[in-house]
């Protein structure tokens, strides 16, 4: 028997990648500089002993809007999400239907699997992310039901050609969850954003969806986030009635872990796993593989084993021009949890 672990995603680009995405160096060749950089994330990956392994998203322009990528019925007007440091990252609005994906998640898993032999596993927008791209005041022509549609058939598209390409796993990105109580107290905002994701989910089989997880953290860009202050007790409940079998849910960064883990064994179901962050990704310094064993133990406490796994609070650098933590500190990390995890496993199973 082990305890699974498994990355969430996005891992720092190489500073000279950043440069040319961002325009502060030119580069005759960002192609190849995309490929460098994939290569070079697989190998480091596969030196950690990670049993699953991502590109890191090196290719994407974010975690949340790949898909709109190349899309020409965008204005910039769109949702603003502040985070606690100041700074604020934006969503685009829609301004004409039909609303279609520009660029789908299993473009990256396939270059990924040409190049490792190891399980990929492939992150995705949630659906209940991209429905506030659709305008307040609407659009002549295309209804927000019709909007809704559409967006619902591109997300479970999106998801099922990564299962068809054999992703090892996919992981919906549902970091707005926890910022929905931010926005709206009352939790109607949460509620409904549960409904649209699920919407998607039951249109697999109770087999597929052992293959879907959803991610969870309170934001972390530049080292800072958008929803820590958020209690989990007031988003959890509703966190497990989504129908998928993995949960990856931000812990190492909580201040009262313990009461978490309470919450997480009153409400996960036997069919669901729920991945401990053990790693804070938002800290430079680098956790030792005791401390990573120590909150495995602690964790496995609460939750029953055979329901137990491990990850990372969060991607490390889920905006492509996020450089608060560099790829070596990113890789160490991560190795920390493989070794930590082992470490707890040989207790655990002693």
């Amino acid at each position: 028997m082990s305890i699974p672990t498994e990355p969430i995603g996005s891992i720092p680009r190489p500073s000279g990648l950043i440069a040319a995405i961002t325009g502060q160096a030119y580069s005759a060749d960002l192609n190849g500089l995309y490929d460098k950089a994939i290569n070079d994330t697989l190998r480091e990956f596969e030196k950690t002993g990670s049993p699953v392994i991502t590109d890191g998203e090196q290719t994407k322009s974010s975690f949340a809007t790949y898909p709109l990528e190349g899309l020409t019925n965008l204005s910039a007007e769109g949702m603003k999400i502040e985070f606690a440091d100041g700074h604020s990252r934006q969503l685009p609005l829609l301004t004409a239907g039909p609303f279609k994906y520009g660029n789908y998640a299993v473009k990256y898993l396939a270059a990924a699997q040409k190049l490792t032999k190891l399980p990929v596993k492939q992150a995705v927008i949630s659906a209940s992310a991209l429905s506030l791209i659709y305008p307040s005041n609407g659009i002549p022509g295309y209804t927000q039901a019709e909007f809704m549609t559409d967006l619902l058939n591109e997300c479970e598209k999106d998801i099922r050609q990564c299962l068809q390409q054999g992703a090892y796993k996919v992981q919906m990105d549902f970091t707005e969850g926890r910022l929905s109580l931010k926005l709206d107290p009352s939790g109607g905002v949460l509620k409904a954003f549960v409904d649209i994701n699920n919407q998607v989910f039951n249109r697999f089989t109770t087999e597929e969806q052992q293959k879907l997880g959803v991610h969870v953290c309170p934001g972390g860009d530049h080292d800072s986030t958008h929803s820590a202050d958020i209690d989990y007790a007031d988003f959890l409940p509703q966190l497990f009635e989504l129908n998928v079998g993995s949960f990856y849910l931000q812990l190492a960064s909580e201040p009262d872990r313990v009461k978490v883990l309470k919450i997480i064994r009153q409400h996960l179901k036997p069919n669901q796993t729920a991945f401990i962050g053990v790693i804070d990704v938002l800290n430079p310094d680098i956790e030792t593989s005791e401390i990573v064993r120590d909150r495995v133990l602690e964790a496995a406490a609460y939750i029953p084993l055979n329901q137990l796994g491990t990850t990372d609070d969060c991607g490390f650098s889920p905006f492509c021009d996020d450089v608060s933590t560099t790829r070596e500190t990113a890789f160490a990390k991560i190795k920390a949890r493989i070794e930590g995890t082992k470490l707890a496993e040989e207790k655990l199973y002693s």
